[in-house]
């Protein structure tokens, strides 16, 4: 990024969301960063926390097309991290991750295509690989979904990527957090005992997409 970049973040207020934009405001060279999610609460005191002049917050629905190509205008790099992702309540509501996941990701796809964004990175988690719940088969259908677009964007400047690992640890819901409260007790509950997860720290997330930002071509699955 070596020319000041604005850069915007979908579900930005969220563990992965929140990591990012204090890496990137890091870097003096950032012209802008934007949140764009549907929390107003939280963006208020991810505004009071991090008192940064270059940081903006835009409250919207990715289910929201022409919102977010009203947000998309003049941006240069989108990060798309909006998703619902806890499993039981997607299975519990099935069309509602869908619309987030899925359509959602259309949505941002096609405002940034429209808008003329230099690159966009998606990202997907482990669970997209032979999924076995709903969670896991919306977040393939959107790995698709972006991979895909960058067959239709002509002559359009347009990369889109996509970025897969796994559980993040110390995320909203993470498993550690159960760990945790168990400990008190001496007894872990198991699934499965024959479950296996991927973990990784937040802060190595954060130095792989700007790796990957640095190297993109459009159309790549990146794993660490």
């Amino acid at each position: 990024m070596a020319n000041p970049k604005t850069i915007l973040v979908t579900g930005g207020t969220g563990t992965f969301g929140r990591a990012f934009v204090k890496r990137i405001l890091a870097d003096k060279d950032v012209a802008k960063v934007i949140v764009f999610s549907r929390d107003e609460y939280k963006q208020y005191h991810m505004a009071q926390e991090f008192n940064d002049i270059r940081l903006n917050f835009f409250l919207g629905d990715v289910r929201d097309l022409p919102r977010l190509e009203r947000a998309l205008s003049e941006v240069d790099i989108v990060i798309h991290a909006a998703a619902l992702k806890q499993v039981p309540a997607t299975e519990y509501n099935p069309l509602e991750a869908v619309k987030t996941n899925c359509t959602g990701t259309q949505n941002v796809v096609d405002a940034a295509l429209d808008c003329g964004v230099e690159k966009m990175i998606l990202i997907s988690s482990d669970k997209a690989v032979e999924p076995v719940n709903l969670y896991g088969a919306t977040k393939l259908v959107a790995e698709r979904l972006t991979v895909a677009s960058n067959a239709y964007r002509g002559k359009g400047k347009t990369k889109l990527s996509v970025v897969r690992y796994g559980n993040v640890i110390g995320s909203r819901g993470s498993v550690i957090e159960l760990i945790a409260k168990q400990r008190e007790t001496g007894v872990v509950t198991l699934t499965d005992d024959r479950m296996t997860r991927f973990w990784i720290h937040i802060e190595d997330v954060m130095e792989m997409v700007i790796n990957i930002l640095e190297h993109m071509e459009g159309g790549e699955i990146f794993i660490p």
